[in-house]
């Protein structure tokens, strides 16, 4: 959630690759304006040993009101990225959005087109392809570790595809959920488009930014232990591919989430002792007062974790060292776990996200501006951000969800000298 880092995420908890790496942009399609033509894109490849499968499940709580639309139960859409047999190719690949959702995501006045600063309709969103299989069955070999995605405030599940997929390339299984009426979009099976609410509130006079932030991660929690109280009943649900729901490692779950979706594990982690080990992707753990001014932390910052934790910062403004972040850094003061900070030099808020190899595509085909390019991912080179990005997330899942450490989070690593590392 960058520009929303302005104007939702000034509102909302997150204050809120070169081609090599991260491929050649697509090839352009019509765009049904006359003779224009979209800009399109690819994401990077996965590094892991393992091709990977994904399908998408629809949750209802019907325990729960939906918070944002009084009067039905609270309803999301989750997707699991997972090792499978063979890889997809060519129009085997998964897409990237639904046609519904892409379609809303690049149009104007969107959160997304406010936020990134796309050319409304100048990219095709529909036509960017996943690597994964659609429903493809699972790969044998038991039980493996289950991380949760959650993306920035305003975002979409698909934002961090690059990422899950690599998890899931390594052989996890990721389980990306969308968080109704605050993502852009959510695109269900019947064909609703539920869009964010996000819009009309911040355009309600005298706003109390702090509340609706502290409603908005608290909604967020609920939606990630509901997600938790399923998947230890999917074991009989004969929606889901073959294998998949015996594979899931219920006793080794940890979760990443970018922005928001980082303050949202980390509050998880501490409310919920299901999940083990988190990674906040740049997501700020403090509000602002009723006048919009202050500090007040949410619990888990006050009270801090007792299990491991990954702090990974940019050079946004807002961010950077935890010394630098009174949530983070009461957080930091606070838990007895295993923890560490890292900052990407030449970062910005989005680097974390799929916008660090997406971004700079469009922006060569004039879907984005250059100055808009550099205020969502900085000057940092895109298949650094995205390697840095993949392999510390990974070196802390393999620690402390399978007990394999390449030592990367030991210290400032040769590898990665764009890595600031604190300890």
């Amino acid at each position: 959630m960058n520009r929303r880092g302005r104007v939702v995420a000034a509102v909302l908890l997150a204050a809120t690759v070169t081609l090599g790496a991260a491929g050649a942009p697509g090839a352009v399609a019509a765009s049904g304006r006359g003779t224009e033509q979209q800009a399109g894109a690819r994401l990077p490849q996965a590094t892991g040993p393992y091709p990977v499968g994904t399908t998408s499940l629809q949750l209802t709580d019907d325990t729960r009101d939906d918070p944002w639309k009084p009067g039905q139960h609270r309803t999301l859409m989750i997707s699991f990225w997972y090792p499978t047999t063979r890889p997809a190719t060519g129009d085997d690949r998964a897409p990237y959005m639904a046609p519904a959702a892409a379609d809303h995501f690049g149009s104007a006045g969107s959160v997304a087109q406010s936020d990134y600063g796309f050319e409304p309709g100048r990219t095709d969103w529909a036509g960017i392809r996943t690597h994964a299989r659609a429903d493809a069955p699972a790969l044998p070999g038991g039980k493996r570790p289950v991380v949760l995605y959650s993306a920035g405030f305003g975002d979409p599940r698909t934002w961090g595809t690059g990422l899950v997929e690599d998890l899931a390339s390594r052989g996890y299984v990721v389980v990306t959920v969308d968080h109704t009426y605050d993502a852009s979009e959510v695109a269900f099976p019947d064909g609703d488009l539920a869009t964010s609410v996000f819009p009309a509130l911040m355009a309600q006079p005298g706003l109390d930014i702090g509340a609706l932030l502290r409603k908005t991660l608290q909604t967020r929690v609920d939606d990630t232990r509901f997600v938790l109280d399923r998947l230890a009943g999917l074991r009989h649900d004969k929606q889901l591919p073959a294998g998949l729901a015996a594979s899931l490692d219920l006793d080794r779950i940890g979760m990443v989430g970018h922005s928001g979706g980082g303050s949202t594990a980390l509050q998880t982690m501490h409310d919920d002792p299901r999940l083990k080990v988190g990674v906040n992707l740049d997501g700020q753990l403090h509000f602002p007062g009723p006048d919009g001014t202050g500090v007040h932390l949410p619990t888990v910052a006050e009270d801090g974790l007792t299990r491991p934790f990954l702090l990974m910062g940019t050079q946004n403004p807002d961010s950077g060292s935890y010394h630098q972040q009174p949530g983070w850094d009461a957080l930091w003061q606070h838990s007895t776990g295993w923890h560490a900070d890292v900052t990407l030099t030449g970062s910005r808020h989005s680097s974390y996200t799929d916008a660090q190899s997406l971004l700079p595509q469009l922006a060569r085909q004039g879907a984005i501006s250059g100055e808009k390019l550099t205020e969502d991912v900085g000057d940092v080179r895109p298949d650094r951000a995205v390697l840095a990005t993949r392999s510390y997330v990974a070196s802390f899942f393999d620690r402390w969800l399978r007990g394999q450490d390449d030592h990367l989070l030991d210290g400032p690593s040769p590898r990665f000298p764009e890595m600031v590392y604190e300890r």
